[in-house]
């Protein structure tokens, strides 16, 4: 099964979040799975010098989860960020 689907609806404000992670040197993966976060993000920990990925769902202001969304993050084990804005972004990596 893929993990990709056709025309993920994604908010307006992920090309901005992207490309502010990236000029801050992180990679970034865009994910199309219902209820996946929208990015996997990969950087070097400012603080620990280690490399770390996190998830990260990009949501324009006043925008809500999806029940699937909800749903996924409520199981998964590891980080998931829920970001508004550019600088909640750059804040999860910890720029």
């Amino acid at each position: 099964m893929s993990i990709y689907r056709r025309a993920a609806k994604r908010d307006s404000v992920e090309p901005e979040i992207v490309e502010a992670l990236v000029k801050a040197g992180c990679t970034v993966e865009r994910l199309s799975k219902k209820g996946v976060p929208d990015l996997l993000v990969g950087f070097i920990d400012p603080d620990t010098n280690v490399p770390t990925n996190i998830l990260m769902e990009a949501k324009s202001k006043g925008g809500k989860l999806t029940q699937d969304q909800i749903d996924w993050i409520a199981k998964w084990q590891g980080q998931v960020y829920v970001v508004y804005s550019i600088e909640e972004a750059l804040q999860a990596v910890g720029r």
